[in-house]
């Protein structure tokens, strides 16, 4: 069992050298559709499937919905405080403890999968609608000691959401759950 193909099923990201208006909007398409292609893949799995582990040592898949609405909610401030302050500096947080919170590891799905749906909903709207400027403006993210800008951020996020989904649905199939 390849380890890095489980954690990674479709890589790592990668920034483009170049990132074109159609990558935006291939992007966002990608971040809009998220939340019904997250339920079309966890609708009717039991307890016991979404309390699997999408690899060893890896968060369940109960895990993985939960992170997604943190992380995407997170995104979404990260953009508004981006588009209304110069070049803020975002505050991290440790996703793997709060991977580990009791309402991570025991709530069900349900809530974070409302949570996404509306936070992808007004997350959509403010991305269909950056100009230009916007999407080069940029945020400073002190763990990783770098600048991101809106538009490679927008790309980073597209493939978080199809990386968490890649997770689910290859455990669905190592699992022969189809």
């Amino acid at each position: 069992m390849d380890i890095e193909k489980l954690k990674y099923p479709i890589g790592k990201f990668e920034r483009p050298a170049t990132i074109t208006k159609n990558m935006i909007d291939k992007w966002i398409s990608e971040i809009s559709a998220f939340p019904k292609n997250l339920l079309r893949e966890v609708n009717g799995l039991t307890e016991e499937q979404l309390d699997t582990q999408y690899r060893p040592g890896g968060w369940t898949i109960r895990q993985v919905v939960h992170h997604c609405a943190d992380s995407h909610m997170n995104s979404l401030i990260r953009l508004k405080l981006t588009l209304t302050e110069d070049r803020p500096t975002i505050k991290p947080y440790h996703e793997d403890l709060w991977a580990e919170l009791p309402d991570s590891k025991n709530l069900p799905i349900q809530p974070s999968l409302n949570m996404l749906e509306g936070i992808h909903e007004r997350w959509t709207i403010l991305l269909t609608h950056l100009t230009e400027s916007q999407l080069e403006r940029t945020f400073i993210h002190p763990e990783h000691g770098k600048t991101f800008r809106i538009d490679e951020n927008i790309g980073l996020y597209a493939w978080h959401c199809k990386h968490h989904l890649g997770h689910i649905t290859e455990t669905k199939k190592r699992h022969h759950w189809d």
